[in-house]
């Protein structure tokens, strides 16, 4: 009433970082460690941290309607959701613990655009060995990397946006489990200037069982 009064604008507020499962920006979780213990020895990962407390969360819109969540913890690790039709936990489709395996940073125009034309999406994906299929395929010869925009929140409140061209990748490990690869170029306007880089992470199914909120 008084701000009315007497002219004050309210403060802009901060946008406030999606939530689901009870996952939240400051928050933590605990993954079961059995299902660490069974799945870990099939991965290219290895000491996967159990507890994990998460300090910015990524929002992606999706063409299709749908929506992906990314909640980055203290491991160098994301745990993902992603939803199809609406923010409940009854719209859950996927759930996967990613790892960052490697992040480089890209210098030139020509390597980026080398990177989106024919580094990104390709038939197959050799790592450590280990030879992964490409999962987007789409009609024709040619599958182009999947380009997305992430909003990132983060727990001062900045907020910032991230280009993305991406693709997915998988291989089965046991049991009629896979191990999935993200390969992405990832774009991100600093200031001036325009931060590139190249990023592969690994990462595995997971069930909203083998999750256990902290709080």
């Amino acid at each position: 009433m008084f701000s009315k009064l007497f002219g004050k604008k309210d403060s802009p507020k901060t946008p406030k970082a999606p939530e689901i499962m009870g996952l939240y920006l400051g928050g933590s979780f605990q993954i079961d460690p059995l299902k660490l213990k069974l799945v870990e020895p099939s991965l290219i990962i290895d000491s996967a941290a159990t507890s994990h407390i998460i300090q910015a969360v990524g929002e992606v819109d999706l063409d299709t309607g749908g929506k992906i969540l990314r909640f980055y913890t203290d491991d160098d690790a994301f745990l993902q959701v992603v939803l199809d039709g609406g923010m409940t936990e009854n719209h859950i489709t996927d759930v996967k613990l990613w790892y960052f395996y490697e992040t480089k940073t890209v210098g030139s125009d020509s390597q980026w655009q080398e990177l989106i034309k024919n580094q990104i999406s390709q038939t197959q994906y050799s790592l450590e060995g280990h030879i992964y299929q490409r999962v987007w395929d789409a009609v024709g010869e040619l599958s182009p990397a999947v380009a997305m925009t992430e909003t990132t929140y983060e727990e001062d409140g900045d907020t910032s946006e991230t280009d993305q061209f991406v693709m997915l990748y998988e291989r089965e490990i046991d049991d009629n489990n896979v191990e999935t690869l993200l390969v992405s170029g990832e774009e991100k306007l600093v200031g001036q200037n325009l931060d590139r880089c190249f990023v592969i992470s690994s990462g595995f199914n997971i069930e909203q069982a083998d999750i256990n909120i902290n709080g």
